[in-house]
This record gives structure tokens, C-alpha cells and sequence, in this order.
């Protein structure tokens, strides 16, 4: 299997894998809520867009040294996707809040009309997803994340 012969794309994906398992006991410890489906979503503590980047960044850069093209190249597409991360996404997930409230006003509106009675809940609407993105802390976080694998990874590949 030559592919997990590739350390920077491996790096990336275990930092994909372990930022997306570790979400889960996370809520569980500040929320106490047991939300497995976190591991399937988008948002939340930490970051694993972040993390992937990350480590594959850092991956780059060990192997190819941090001079090189490729780790500049890197660096730059690590620093839009934790921009967008955390920003662009983030203000979508803001949008949908408020788009879902103005959805259950308008079902609180029209609730007493005998068609929408009959519906059943799931086509009453469809909520927006609301976690999108990432407060800048996960994004942090899921950075580190991805440096700590990468270098702890770094040991079975040199």
C-alpha cells in the first residue's frame, strides 16, 4: 500500500479522524450530553479542517523543509481554509439561527391552519445547519491538533 507510504497525507487524515472521534467526548465532558453523530458533522471542538491542514503542513515541512515551494504552498492553503473555517462558515452557521427562528415564527403563525396539521414534522421544515463553522478557539485547537499528530507521526516515517 504505497498510499500510507505518503506521511503528509496520512498526518492529514489521522488528524482528520482523531478531531472528528474526539468531539464526542468533549460534549460530553462540558455539556454532559452523549452526542454521537458529532463525529459525522461539521463545527464544534476542535477543528478538524484545521487539524488536517495542519498536520499536513507540518508534515510538508518536515519532510520537505520549510523553505520549500511546497510547504509555502501549504501554509497559504492552511491559513484560507482556517480562515474560512472560522469565518465565512461561521457567519453562515450565525445566518441559519436566525433563519430558523424566522421559520418557527412563521409555524407558530400559520400552525393553526388544517393542512399544516396534517403534515408531519419533518415536512414542516427543514432546519438549516446552523454549526458550520468555528469559533476561532477550535480552530486554534484543531491547528495544534494536527501539529502534535504530525510530529508524533514523524517518528514512524524518519
Amino acid at each position: 500500500m504505497h498510499i500510507l507510504a505518503n506521511y503528509p497525507l496520512v498526518a492529514a487524515l489521522l488528524g482528520i479522524i482523531i478531531a472528528q472521534t474526539i468531539k464526542v467526548p468533549i460534549r460530553l465532558i462540558i455539556t454532559k450530553e452523549f452526542k454521537p453523530g458529532l463525529a459525522f458533522s461539521t463545527g464544534g471542538m476542535p477543528s478538524s479542517h484545521s487539524a488536517a491542514v495542519a498536520a499536513l503542513t507540518t508534515g510538508i515541512g518536515m519532510l520537505e523543509g520549510i523553505q520549500s515551494p511546497l510547504f509555502a504552498a501549504a501554509c497559504i492553503f492552511s491559513v484560507i481554509v482556517m480562515f474560512d473555517a472560522s469565518g465565512i462558515r461561521r457567519q453562515a452557521g450565525e445566518q441559519a439561527v436566525i433563519i430558523n427562528q424566522l421559520i418557527n415564527d412563521f409555524q407558530d403563525f400559520v400552525e393553526g391552519t388544517k393542512a399544516w396539521k396534517d403534515k408531519k414534522e419533518d415536512e414542516k421544515r427543514q432546519e438549516l445547519k446552523e454549526i458550520m463553522g468555528h469559533q476561532p478557539i477550535e480552530v486554534f485547537v484543531g491547528a495544534l491538533l494536527g501539529i502534535v499528530i504530525a510530529f508524533l507521526l514523524y517518528q514512524f516515517y524518519s
